[in-house]
């Protein structure tokens, strides 16, 4: 199940003239009894609820006075989220003939035209407070609260997300709950502007497109809304004529596979960050120890120690928090059994919170080997939201392959894969592109549209990109390294990364600093080796200027790399 749990605006959404009516209860009761959760996001104080809706206990959490109070219903439990209004505020504006005036637990609410008067009083006291508009409701609260902010913290101790929730109101200040919620409802009678933001816009009004939406939740959990619901696509790059291609976020399988070194993980760890910038909360099972580190992931295990799967679990009962499952320090054989414990807790904690919402199995074929069967009660399509990254497509189980919607292949041998995959689940080869891979791109096959597969960029990762900087200024590019031997070849003097390419500039005599400058050879080894275009392009104006001392010109290029990389033992 995607969508665990529904937000309602009162006023205006459930409630007609402050009433709601006994279909629309009704309704409620479904939800409830669908195994979802309910949370009611009103502008309304407590106390003035209670008094005309009789019905809380649908509710797990209220989220009162704009967001400034949550109230548990079925422990009676009120939870300020701000503090008190300031005394003075209060008189202040009673001495202006501010009126009608309500002073709830943290809010300070009145009805227009006081709005005026209201401002004026907190700029003249010097508060840190803010007014919002509901039609013709203005409440005064304190800075950052409003309707989301309450929700984030109700949804926190609920341990849900916001991408497992569909939220429905109809005024200027449900703007800040329903931009939080996976899918935004308009109710009919909604402000235009509420109406032009949400993602979907029932025909009937009040509590009558409650009901409406609340049929379509509980008929397919909306998954005839995919389509609708784009602004949560997962971008991964362009096509050849430039066109965008996206994922969906929920239940898609994605199988990334090509020969080692051909960019497998360039494409996964790219979409991680995607993940993570979105908030999707992602688990991954890295076997060989290459997503460590990862920004925005909590690692568990290393070369030394095996993860404990009872961490894992429990890191990720936070949404916002991301987890990468080391298995260096569990032996090669016993890591598919390790996964095959690991994974089925992992599917529960989705199936009652919705999250984890991605999982990312690289070395695929030796976590689901032939002979890979799943577990009781198990149907693979429940994997959905998953990545799979292999060198051995063909080695899949065919129940973890058969489900896979997307299956890119990198490298030369892109169109192998693809071939090789589709033998795999017994489909007909695809028709392949007629023409050679262009550098940098991959080739992808999106098995349930009806396109043949095609060329595409993914972008580099940025925190790729600030890991090939480490290493190229402080780290080991090998049998690229860059060699000072001189016009007469007498030195062998190597530079594996740019702090000792710089150290070694330094000492070593202007003839043969001269000698490999003259030949171009520093822009040339900072284009293929380092990667860099910008710091070749720099040094190759440098180059350029034959008037330059040999003093001069390695002063030049120095700091060209110290700008690129701040001190290149420093930058990260």
């Amino acid at each position: 199940m995607r969508y665990l749990a529904l937000a309602l605006d009162y006023d205006g959404t459930l409630a007609l003239d402050g009433r709601v009516d006994a279909s629309t209860i009704e309704a409620l009761e479904r939800v409830v009894q669908s195994g979802r959760r309910l949370l009611l996001v009103t502008g309304r104080e407590l106390d003035d609820l209670q008094r005309v809706f009789g019905r809380l206990d649908l509710f797990e959490y209220v989220v009162a006075e704009n967001g400034a109070l949550l109230y548990r219903p079925a422990a009676r439990e009120s939870i300020p989220v701000g503090e008190a209004p300031p005394g003075e505020l209060v008189r202040e504006l009673r001495r202006r003939g501010v009126a009608p005036l309500s002073v709830g637990s943290v809010i300070v609410a009145t009805w227009r035209p006081n709005e005026t008067a209201v401002l004026e009083t907190i700029r003249d006291l010097g508060l840190e407070w803010q007014v919002i508009f509901n039609k013709g409701a203005v409440m005064a609260l304190p800075s950052g609260v409003n309707k989301g902010s309450g929700l984030s913290v109700a949804l926190k101790q609920m341990g849900l997300s916001p991408h497992n929730v569909a939220g429905i109101g109809d005024a200027e200040n449900d703007h800040a709950f329903l931009s939080l919620c996976e899918c935004a409802v308009a109710v009919a009678n909604a402000l235009p502007a509420v109406q032009e933001r949400a993602d979907v816009v029932t025909r009937a009004d009040h509590g009558a497109g409650v009901i409406e939406f609340i049929e379509r939740l509980l008929g397919d959990d909306l998954a005839s809304l995919e389509n609708t619901l784009q602004r949560h696509h997962l971008p991964l790059g362009k096509d050849a004529e430039g066109v965008d291609l996206a994922l969906s976020p929920h239940g898609t399988s994605l199988l990334i596979a090509g020969s080692s070194g051909a960019g497998k993980s360039t494409i996964a760890r790219a979409l991680l960050e995607r993940l993570r910038d979105a908030r999707y909360q992602f688990c991954v099972i890295d076997p060989e120890g290459d997503y460590g580190e990862f920004p925005g992931a909590v690692t568990f295990g290393d070369t030394d120690h095996p993860p404990n799967p009872e961490s894992v679990l429990q890191l990720l009962e936070a949404p916002e928090s991301n987890a990468v499952v080391n298995l260096l320090g569990v032996a090669l054989a016993d890591r598919p059994q390790f996964f095959a414990g690991l994974l089925p807790q992992l599917l529960d904690l989705r199936l009652h919170t919705g999250h984890p919402h991605w999982l990312l199995i690289d070395e695929a074929h030796h976590m689901f080997p032939e002979g890979w069967a799943p577990a009781q009660g198990l149907v693979p399509r429940e994997l959905g939201s998953m990545v799979m990254v292999t060198v051995h497509p063909e080695m899949l189980a065919r129940p973890i392959a058969e489900p896979v919607d997307v299956v890119i292949g990198v490298g030369d041998a892109g169109a192998d894969t693809v071939s090789a995959f589709a033998k795999r689940v017994g489909d007909a080869t695809p028709p392949l592109p007629d023409r050679p891979r262009e550098e940098g791109e991959a080739l992808v096959w999106l098995r349930r549209r009806d396109r043949a597969p095609f060329y595409f960029r993914s972008e580099q990762p940025r925190d790729e990109q600030h890991r090939h900087r480490r290493k190229y200024a402080q780290g080991d590019v090998g049998d690229k390294s860059f060699f000072f031997r001189g016009p007469e070849g007498k030195l062998n003097l190597r530079a594996q990364n740019l702090a000792l390419f710089a150290q070694i500039a330094e000492g070593v005599d202007d003839g043969t600093w001269l000698h490999h400058l003259r030949q171009g050879d520093y822009s040339r080894w900072f284009r293929e080796a380092i990667k860099d275009e910008e710091l070749a392009f720099r040094t190759e104006q440098i180059e350029a200027q034959q008037h330059l001392r040999a003093f001069e010109s390695r002063a030049a290029i120095i700091k060209a790399i110290e700008d690129r990389y701040t001190a290149p033992a420093e930058r990260g």
